[in-house]
């Protein structure tokens, strides 16, 4: 058996039928030239006949009713797993374009997982048009989180466009750490128990002070006016802070990453403070149609990767930034120097935190959301913050599974009551992938948000490039 962090445990505490929380990865791929007609078959059947395991894949709860996740978070091993139906193969009707796989992607996210197998399932789909095909997996946020997610798949890739015969995703195993100090990784037994409590104590009466201090500038930022430092609750209601339902929109874009560094160069600003400009840009467009734009700033909540570069590991670690998206702000420059202050405020924030207490810093900071899911009020108070923004950095390379090349890989993410609207990105060979992950009832004509990005591209091409 395997125990849960805290962290982890939570996202499947909050779980309901409305709010499943598994995350997923849409990758699309060339088919190799002169590949046989049943190629992608092939590969299923190649897929469905392995069956040497690798962790997270054969992990299941030791209890899945919910009483039983929330008492005891345990993993335990399946040596009977049902790849028939775990793995999927899927044809699109024609023509095969982008709107039937957004479709079709929308409605697989939609789905739950069943809590009695292991958290994931990986669907072949076939028919994409330019003779292409997609391969979309989904898995419970418990087991991942969009770092160890990305590096999961991308060791199932290659380099070598000619490499055959290469394994599914759940037979590649992570590379082994010089050393360990995760409580999550020991067995579990009464003594490893009691003694991850015992530092659990130790570690939280060390890191009072700090944390003491870290909410108190939150606080502090709450009662000044006009702070680039933004805490939680700060945010105002908005159409994306309702209730949801359990179906799903979900719409991608794909922008040149050299064009995204050179205006983000121009403007003395980072990437990241690019990609929150366009989505607050595209935001702030799409609220004033809807009649729906908050007097008050939207705000964005920020995952932070604090997983060592050499950990391949799974699981949750990360900690939140949270920061403006100055959505109030008509001039398109002026909102660019908002977002920026507030950015380096909260990454300021951030680092002045020891590495030690991020785990306890973002477990008490996401405790009054998780509160919210819990208890019900997730859509009915004030939120949090207003919308997830997250950047993952992926391989710089194309990347080749048995001679196809992935053209591009997007993340699909999960959405929750009170927070309506995902947007992550993903890196890949020379270009940033965006995944918009919505709530179909809560945001009727989400793709509208995908496309106002790309309009909000070249408005910022226009304003840093004159002539």
């Amino acid at each position: 058996m395997k125990r849960m962090s805290p962290l982890d445990a939570a996202w499947l505490m909050v779980e309901s039928e409305d709010t499943p929380m598994h995350v997923g990865s849409l990758m699309i791929f060339q088919l190799p030239e002169n590949a046989p007609e049943g190629y992608l078959q092939d590969l299923v059947a190649r897929m469905k006949s392995v069956r040497d395991m690798a962790p997270p894949w054969d992990y299941k709860l030791l209890r899945p009713g919910r009483l039983g996740r929330m008492l005891a978070p345990f993993w335990k091993e399946d040596p009977h797993l049902d790849l028939d139906y775990h793995v999927r193969h899927s044809a699109l009707p024609s023509p095969g374009g982008e709107r039937e796989l957004g479709v079709l992607i929308s409605r697989l996210h939609s789905h739950p997982l069943d809590f009695k197998r292991p958290l994931w399932e990986c669907h072949i789909i076939e028919g994409l048009e330019n003779n292409r095909f997609a391969l979309y997996a989904k898995m419970h946020h418990s087991l991942i989180d969009g770092i160890s997610g990305m590096r999961l798949m991308q060791r199932i890739l290659s380099h070598d466009p000619d490499e055959t015969h290469m394994q599914p995703p759940w037979v590649v195993r992570p590379k082994p750490r010089s050393a360990s100090g995760d409580p999550a990784s020991r067995p579990a037994s009464v003594s490893g128990i009691f003694q991850e409590a015992l530092e659990a104590v130790r570690e939280q009466v060390g890191s009072a002070p700090e944390l003491t201090r870290a909410f108190g500038r939150l606080a502090r930022a709450g009662w000044t006016e006009h702070s680039d430092l933004m805490p939680p609750f700060e945010a105002p209601s908005s159409i994306l802070n309702k209730r949801i339902t359990p179906q799903r929109r979900f719409a991608t874009q794909q922008y040149s990453l050299e064009r995204l560094r050179n205006l983000a160069h121009k403007a003395d600003a980072s990437l990241n403070d690019i990609v929150l400009w366009l989505c607050g840009t595209s935001l702030r467009r799409f609220l004033n149609e809807e009649n729906a734009l908050p007097d008050e700033p939207l705000t964005s909540g920020i995952p932070v990767n604090i997983r060592p570069a050499d950990d391949e590991g799974t699981g949750t670690a990360i900690s939140f930034m949270i920061a403006s998206l100055a959505t109030d702000e008509a001039d398109p420059v002026e909102r660019l120097e908002a977002i920026k202050a507030s950015t380096r405020a909260a990454k300021a924030h951030l680092q002045s935190l020891p590495r030690s207490t991020l785990t306890q810093y973002t477990m008490l900071l996401m405790s009054p959301y998780i509160t919210q899911l819990l208890s019900g009020l997730g859509g009915r108070t004030r939120p949090v913050f207003n919308v997830t923004i997250s950047n993952v950095p992926g391989p710089n390379e194309p990347l080749y599974y048995n001679g196809a090349q992935m053209e591009a890989m997007y993340p699909v993410s999960l959405v929750a009551h009170g927070s309506a609207l995902n947007i992550t990105c993903l890196s890949y060979a020379g270009s940033l992938n965006f995944g918009f992950t919505g709530c179909r009832d809560t945001l009727p004509s989400m793709q509208r948000l995908a496309v106002y990005t790309g309009e909000a591209l070249e408005e910022l091409d226009t304003i840093l490039n004159p002539g």
